[in-house]
């Protein structure tokens, strides 16, 4: 997709899941405004709301979501400058080294040497059982390293 000069917001969901939520849920999946692009949270779900047994997959699959979503307003991970991730913690004291190792993988897997900015918060509960984490992104289209 073209950069935009217009302010005027266009939403965009995801084909699959995020056709459900907007039907039962009444959200997109992503707002563009210009060339800036926010998500809303993205869980390691497929099409049919599973989830993966491992946190492993899960986060993966997270990621995978939020690729998908991206794509959909014309940016990918190389475009994305901040991230807000949401986990339910493994440990009882940090969010854990199994959530950390995997979104580091992922980080350097999907964007190279681009380091957004982070922010990872551990939360008692999200928004579907059984889910573990979530995670939403903030990119300017075009302008990947």
């Amino acid at each position: 997709m073209p950069a935009t000069t217009t302010n005027t917001p266009e939403f965009y969901v995801t084909p699959g899941y995020g056709e459900t939520q907007l039907a039962t849920m009444h959200y997109s999946q992503a707002v563009r405004t210009g060339d800036r692009i926010e998500t809303s949270g993205q869980g390691g779900w497929d099409d049919d709301w599973n989830f993966p047994e491992t946190l492993e997959d899960e986060i993966i699959q997270a990621f995978d979501n939020v690729e998908r979503t991206l794509a959909q307003a014309g940016a990918t991970w190389r475009d994305v400058i901040a991230v807000n991730s949401y986990h339910i913690p493994s440990s009882p004291d940090s969010i854990g080294e199994d959530h950390n190792r995997v979104m580091v993988e992922q980080f350097r897997r999907r964007m190279g040497d681009r380091a957004p900015i982070w922010t990872q918060v551990g939360v008692p509960a999200l928004g579907a059982p059984g889910m573990r984490v979530e995670i939403r992104v903030t990119a300017v289209a075009g302008h990947n390293a």
